[in-house]
C-alpha cells in the first residue's frame, strides 16, 4: 500500500500538479485506493512497451518559413567554428540542417531575364550598321565613357562570398561542398555563354568582334551576385543579396556604357548568371544531401505583409511622345554663298523605346518607405540614318569639284549615336498595400534628374591645304585656291540634336508577387513628365578652316561669316513619358 502511494504522488508530480495539490489528492485518495485491487505490474509495463514512440521527423514546413531549427545542444555537440577559417578541404556538417531537394533550389527566375534579352535583340535593327564601311560607327550611347573597372566588378560577390568563408562568417556550405557549387555554376555559365557567343555570332556594337550576345561579364556577376545570395543572403541577411546584385547590375551597365554590348547582351547575360547558380546548387544537393551544410534559410518565401523593402532590377518598353518638330535653320548664309535657300523644319519620328533600370526602396513600416530609382532609356529615332545618307552625298557632290578634288583625299561622316538616350535619377516616397503575404500593390512619388543625349553625326577630313587666291575676287579666270604639300587633317561635330537637363517628376503603379527564395517578380507601369528644351546645330563647312584658313579669314572679315560657327534651331517640349514593363526583386 505504501509503494501505491509513493507512485501515486510521482505521477501526479510529474504532471505539474502543485505541492499543495498534491498533498490534497494524496490524503484524500488514499484511503480509497488503499481499498483497491493493487494493478498488475507485467500489464503496466505490457501497455508502456506498446505505445508509440515519438517521432523523429521535423514539423511540417509552413508558407513563410522554413521549420525552426533545434538547438544544437539538443541534437549534437557541434559549435560553429571561431575565428578565421583555413580548413579549404576539410568537411564539416552541423546536424541541425536539413537537406535540401533539387526544386527547392530553383527559382528559375533566370529563365524569363533571359528571354527578354532575347526579344529586345531586335531593337538594334533601328541602327542599320554596315560594318564593313570602316567610317560608320553607330553607338547605343554616345558619351564617351570607358572604364576597366568591370574587368574587377564582375568578380566582386565571389570575392566577397570567399572572404566571408575565410573570416569564419558561417554560411550555407562548408569548404568542399561550396567549392563544388561555386565550380559548377562557373562551368555551366561558361558552357552557355561561348555555346551562344560562338554559335549566334552577334557583332559587337564598337563593330570589334562577332561575340557579343550575350554579355560574359554581366553573367559572371550575376553567377557570383547568386553564389552571394544563396551563401549569405538567403542564410544570414538579405543584405548581402541587395549588394551582390547592386554590384552585377553596375557590371552589366558599364558594358553598355563602354559601347562593348547592346543592352538585350547585358539581359541575357544576367538570366544565364542567375540560371547556372541556381542549377549549379540544384546538383550539389542532390549529391551532396546532407554533408556539408552548415545553415539553412531564414525563410522560403517573402512576406510582403512584413518585408516590403526591395532592391530590383527592371525592363520595360517605354512610349509618350511620338515625335519632334524642330523649326527651320535659319543658315543666314551670304547671297555669295547661295543664302537665299531657304531652311526646313527637322522632324524627328520616335519608335519605341527599351528602358533598363535598378530601384531600391527601404520600408520603415508595411506601407510607407523611401527610396530611388536608376534607369537608361533609349529611344530610336527613325530616318536619321537616311538624313546622314544624304548628307553624305551632298558632301561627295561638293568633293567633285576640281579645285577640291585634288585637295580632300578624305571627307566622311560618322553616326555618332542615332538614338535620345536619356539618363534619370529619381527619389522619393514609396507605398505598399499588402493583399495578402504574397501580393501587394505599390505606388510612389518621385522627384529627380533627366539627362538627356540625344543625335549626334561627325564629319572627318583628310587632304592638303589649300591657298586662297584673293585675286580670283576680281578675276574670273584665275583659280581661286592653290594646292599645297601639307597634310592637314580635322573632325568635328556635323550635326547633333540635344537636349537640356532638365527636373523631372515619376509616379507609377505596380502590382508584386513573391515568389520564393527571397526572389519576387513585379509588373509595372511608371510616367514621368519633363520639359526640355531640344536645340540643333548644324555646320557643314566645320573642316574649311582646316583645309584652306586664307578662305576661312577673308569669309569672316569682308562677308562677316564663320564657318565655324554651326546654324541652330531650338524648341521648348513637355515629355510625356510612360514605361511598362516587370521586374525581379530581391525583398528584405
Amino acid at each position: 500500500m505504501r509503494l501505491l502511494c509513493t507512485l501515486l504522488l510521482f505521477l501526479i508530480t510529474a504532471t505539474g500538479v502543485s505541492a499543495q495539490e498534491a498533498d490534497t489528492v494524496a490524503v484524500a485518495d488514499v484511503p480509497a485506493a488503499a481499498e483497491a485491487e493493487a494493478p498488475d505490474i507485467a500489464q503496466l509495463a505490457t501497455a508502456l512497451d506498446s505505445m508509440p514512440a515519438p517521432s523523429a521527423e521535423l514539423p511540417p514546413m509552413s508558407l513563410n518559413s522554413v521549420p525552426e531549427q533545434p538547438p544544437l545542444s539538443a541534437m549534437s555537440d557541434y559549435e560553429p567554428h571561431r575565428g578565421a577559417d583555413f580548413r579549404l578541404f576539410k568537411s564539416v556538417t552541423n546536424p541541425a540542417t536539413r537537406p535540401y531537394t533539387f526544386l527547392e533550389d530553383q527559382s528559375w527566375s533566370g529563365i524569363p531575364i533571359f528571354l527578354a534579352g532575347l526579344l529586345v535583340r531586335g531593337e538594334r535593327t533601328a541602327f542599320r550598321q554596315n560594318y564593313k564601311n570602316p567610317n560608320t560607327k553607330i553607338r547605343l550611347i554616345k558619351y564617351n565613357f570607358h572604364n576597366k573597372i568591370d574587368n574587377y566588378t564582375q568578380f566582386l560577390p565571389l570575392a566577397l562570398t570567399m572572404g566571408l568563408h575565410l573570416g569564419g562568417y558561417e554560411g550555407r556550405s562548408d569548404w568542399p561542398r561550396w567549392w563544388a557549387s561555386a565550380a559548377m555554376s562557373a562551368a555551366i555559365m561558361a558552357g552557355f555563354v561561348n555555346g551562344f557567343k560562338y554559335t549566334v555570332k552577334e557583332m559587337r556594337p564598337d563593330g570589334s568582334t562577332r561575340n557579343s550576345w550575350p554579355s560574359g561579364h554581366t553573367a559572371t556577376a550575376f553567377m557570383a551576385a547568386t553564389i552571394l545570395h544563396k551563401e549569405y543572403g538567403l542564410t544570414r541577411s538579405p543584405w548581402f543579396s541587395v549588394g551582390g546584385y547592386a554590384v552585377a547590375t553596375a557590371t552589366g551597365v558599364m558594358r553598355v556604357l563602354n559601347n562593348r554590348h547592346w543592352i538585350s547582351d547585358v539581359l541575357s547575360g544576367a538570366g544565364i548568371g542567375i540560371l547556372s547558380t541556381e542549377l549549379a546548387y540544384g546538383i550539389t544537393d542532390l549529391l551532396f544531401k546532407g554533408r556539408g551544410l552548415l545553415r539553412n534559410d531564414l525563410s522560403v518565401y517573402p512576406d510582403l505583409r512584413a518585408n516590403p523593402s526591395f532592391f530590383n532590377i527592371s525592363m520595360g518598353i517605354g512610349f509618350g511622345n511620338r515625335h519632334l518638330t524642330l523649326p527651320a535653320i535659319d543658315y543666314n548664309l551670304p547671297e555669295e554663298l547661295g543664302g537665299e535657300e531657304p531652311g526646313v523644319p527637322l522632324e524627328l519620328k520616335f519608335r519605341m523605346a527599351t528602358a533598363v533600370g535598378a530601384e531600391a526602396a527601404w520600408f520603415f513600416c508595411p506601407y510607407v518607405g523611401v527610396g530611388g530609382r536608376l534607369r537608361v532609356k533609349s529611344t530610336p529615332i527613325n530616318g536619321w540614318n537616311n538624313f546622314a545618307l544624304s548628307e553624305q552625298s551632298g558632301l561627295n557632290e561638293f568633293m567633285k569639284d576640281p579645285e577640291l578634288e585634288s585637295a580632300i583625299s578624305r571627307m566622311s561622316l560618322t553616326v555618332e549615336s542615332d538614338h535620345l538616350t536619356e539618363f534619370a535619377a529619381d527619389a522619393g516616397v514609396y507605398f505598399s498595400y499588402p493583399l495578402t503575404s504574397r501580393f501587394a500593390l505599390g505606388t510612389k512619388l518621385l522627384f529627380g534628374r533627366s539627362v538627356m543625349n540625344a543625335l549626334d553625326v561627325t564629319g572627318t577630313f583628310a587632304g592638303k591645304q589649300l591657298d586662297f587666291n584673293s585675286a580670283a575676287l576680281s578675276d574670273e579666270t584665275q583659280s581661286m585656291f592653290k594646292t599645297t604639300d601639307k597634310d592637314v587633317q580635322t573632325a568635328w561635330d556635323y550635326i547633333n540634336v540635344d537636349a537640356t537637363n532638365s527636373f523631372k517628376l515619376g509616379s507609377g503603379i505596380s502590382l508584386t508577387y513573391a515568389h520564393k527564395n527571397a526572389f519576387s517578380w513585379r509588373v509595372f507601369c511608371d510616367y514621368d513628365f519633363s520639359r526640355k528644351t531640344f536645340t540643333a546645330t548644324y555646320n557643314p563647312l566645320g573642316f574649311m578652316s582646316t583645309l584652306s584658313p586664307d578662305f576661312a579669314d577673308l569669309a569672316k572679315s569682308v562677308l562677316n561669316f564663320d564657318v565655324n560657327k554651326p546654324f541652330t534651331s531650338a524648341t521648348k517640349k513637355s515629355l510625356h513619358q510612360w514605361v511598362l514593363g516587370a521586374a525581379l526583386c530581391v525583398c528584405f
